[in-house]
């Protein structure tokens, strides 16, 4: 690690409600919500109530009934991002964009054209601010771990910078729940053993939190609480996965809502494995209940896959385990598709009909070329006439679309 600290993490507050606060002077101070059916963002006006992202609509209006939805600009979010990153790249061109309002700077660099870090960090947030008109909080830290960490201590619209010589004492106070990948389920784990610090959990013996949380997990979280992490800033970082989620409010378990969501979510998601040359092996699907209990399944297959239909019915059955599992939860409020372990492969091997199980899942056999054929034909009607030019029947008919695609294409990172 850098014996200063310099790697900022920039971090936007609250973007998207922002931005329609910048849109319209006359929502500023005033509690508002991107969405309508879900809440996709919430100002910090209205995460005073308890607002958050994923919410179900009905739920926010019923804590704050002033509450003011609007629909969403996302041309306009996507432009204003661009721009601080933009902002960031006239400093240092070691940026690492996770995300359309956040990012990873390493200034060690250009100090001698431009100041200490806290000043490049303080001239960041000025230029954001007179030049876009937006609110954004940067932490400064020797490591990105500890950079983020303190961006969100320092929101809303704040700078924080942590001293190496007083990170640990800074670190150790903290929830938590503020380290990454600690998430609503691992932070009750840890709160049924006592830990609810950072500083607890720094002191909690390795074979302990390694039979609560695997090896994997207690081994980098042990890692990150004494502030080890020696990532660096990767500038040209590709996704190792590609997702799609849809929240659904308050919906029955049924077939009818679970097959036109997972098929629209599994378009999505193959579509861009797709345009990467990227299939991949590992499909993952996550369903949370009403109670926003979420569980996951997973599965690994042979052959790397990037077909609409054979990652649609995968996930069907995945999902279909999960509910036969909780057979009680008749309610559920999201439903998500992920596929990891990507491959960079542009040819598929070709197979001998053997009748074996699900040959048409298999890309190399006669039928999972055949669905190859057809995906690759919406593709390119797709390219030259708009997404809703073409699609399957079987996802239109009945879907319901709570977060809109534009939304969803916000979060989408490069494959």
């Amino acid at each position: 690690m850098e014996p200063t600290a310099t790697i900022l993490h920039a971090d936007l507050d609250a973007f998207y409600a922002s931005v329609e606060q910048l849109l319209d002077p006359s929502l500023r101070g005033k509690p508002i919500a991107v969405g309508g059916g879900v809440v996709l963002a919430a100002s910090y006006e209205a995460k005073a109530f308890g607002i958050c992202s994923g919410m179900p609509g009905r739920r926010a209006r019923e804590l704050c009934p002033q509450l003011i939805f609007v629909g969403g600009h996302f041309s306009d979010y996507q432009r204003l991002g661009d721009a601080v990153i933009q902002v960031l790249n006239d400093f240092t061109p070691l940026v690492e964009r996770i995300s359309i309002d956040e990012a990873f700077a390493d200034v060690a660099g250009c100090t001698h054209l431009f100041g200490s870090p806290a000043e490049i960090a303080g001239a960041i947030r000025r230029r954001v601010r007179t030049e876009l008109g937006l609110p954004i909080s940067v932490g400064v830290a020797r490591t990105k771990h500890l950079a983020k960490i303190a961006s969100q201590v320092a929101k809303p619209d704040g700078l924080v910078i942590v001293d190496p010589d007083t990170e640990l004492d800074f670190l150790h106070d903290l929830p938590v729940e503020l380290m990454w990948g600690v998430g609503p389920v691992t932070k009750a784990r840890l709160a049924a053993i006592g830990v609810h610090t950072i500083g607890q959990l720094a002191r909690t013996p390795g074979w302990s939190l390694e039979r609560l949380l695997g090896p994997a997990a207690s081994e980098k979280l042990a890692a990150l609480a004494w502030n080890r992490d020696p990532r660096e800033i990767q500038t040209h970082r590709r996704a190792r996965s590609a997702g799609a989620q849809s929240a659904l409010g308050r919906k029955l378990a049924q077939e009818r809502v679970i097959v036109p969501t997972l098929r629209h979510l599994a378009d999505r998601v193959a579509s861009r494995l797709r345009a990467k040359s990227r299939p991949g092996r590992t499909v993952t699907v996550r369903v949370r209940f009403a109670d926003l209990r979420s569980v996951t399944r997973s599965v690994t297959l042979d052959a790397p896959i990037a077909a609409t239909v054979t990652l649609a019915e995968i996930a069907e059955e995945l999902v279909g385990k999960v509910l036969a599992h909780y057979p009680d939860e008749k309610t559920i409020s999201l439903l998500a598709i992920s596929v990891s372990h990507l491959e960079k492969r542009a040819d598929v091997q070709l197979e001998l009909p053997l009748a074996l199980e699900y040959e048409e899942r298999r890309p190399g056999s006669k039928r999972g070329v055949a669905r190859w054929t057809a995906d690759r034909a919406v593709d390119l009607i797709r390219d030259r006439f708009g997404w809703e030019a073409v699609g399957y029947g079987s996802v239109a008919l009945g879907l319901y679309r709570s977060v809109p695609d534009e939304f969803r294409e916000l979060a989408e990172k490069d494959l």
